[in-house]
């Protein structure tokens, strides 16, 4: 049996990441949210919230969208370039997110949180499938 061509490759992983990513897009924005609304300031919250929703990314598409012949792409090597991806992309994410609460007032960063981790999500698609999960 001839292995899967690339381009289906990268349908498949995208159109898992896409799933995975809406699941830890919610939990991100749920935690968000709940954090903010009990009167956490918003950089804290969001770094919080980026932590529950990137672990739980890292282990989901470790185990599913970028596992490779059955065996899922984990560890603690693994783990630090995520790191190594996720943290400048928390870091402009907490900036974004606390400029928008201070700026425009929180009901408005519970709005945008979601857009700016969204277009974050399209770098970290990259990132992650040729750095961390390769």
């Amino acid at each position: 049996m001839a292995p899967p061509s690339s381009r289906y490759v990268l349908l498949r992983q995208g159109g898992s990441f896409l799933v995975i990513g809406a699941l830890q897009l919610l939990v991100d924005w749920a935690l968000f949210v709940a954090f903010t609304a009990l009167g956490v300031p918003a950089a804290p919250a969001n770094l919080a919230s980026r932590v529950g929703g990137a672990l739980l990314g890292f282990w989901l598409n470790g185990r599913v969208t970028f596992a490779h012949d059955g065996s899922a792409r984990l560890g603690w090597w693994r783990f630090a370039k995520f790191l190594l991806v996720w943290i400048p992309l928390t870091i402009a994410s907490t900036l974004a997110v606390t400029w928008v609460a201070t700026s425009l007032g929180l009901a408005y960063a519970w709005l945008a949180k979601p857009l700016v981790e969204g277009v974050l999500a399209v770098v970290a698609f990259f990132l992650w499938r040729h750095v961390v999960y390769r």
